[in-house]
């Protein structure tokens, strides 16, 4: 679960609409990580904007990307282990390097493309579920 503010919940929720609830529309216009910052530029696939200023900026803590990444299993693979003592094979997810070291040094340009587009999806996803939630307690 990605934690955002209120104010930025009400802008998401302000592209949402705007896109017309047409998700495949919001895209990243461009990224930014660096201190423990991811930042993500959003904007609607056809309304372009000119420039980053006019984009909706959502800045996500380095832990929190971090967790997606390890949820998508974007930095691990399935493969085979020995164990150390007992000196059997078991299957089991193989890290390649931690999350955000991963996304930095090991990830391909197409492999950090999904880790941010996880991002969004989750957010995306987290917020109307919520939403859909707290309308069903009413």
């Amino acid at each position: 679960m990605i934690n955002i503010s209120q104010k930025l919940k009400n802008e998401i929720w302000w592209m949402i609409i705007s896109v017309d609830y047409d998700y495949s529309r919001i895209t990243i216009a461009d990224h930014e990580i660096n201190e423990g910052m991811l930042t993500l530029w959003l904007e609607d696939k056809q309304d372009f904007k000119n420039s980053l200023e006019e984009c909706l900026q959502l800045d996500i803590p380095a832990k929190q990307f971090a967790k997606v990444i390890r949820s998508e299993n974007l930095n691990s693979y399935e493969g085979t282990k020995m164990h150390p003592t007992k000196q059997f094979l078991y299957k089991s997810r193989i890290e390649v390097n931690e999350p955000v070291r991963w996304y930095q040094e090991d990830a391909s340009v197409i492999e950090q493309q999904w880790a941010r587009e996880a991002v969004v999806k989750m957010l995306l996803t987290q917020l109307v579920e919520n939403e859909v939630v707290n309308d069903l307690a009413w």
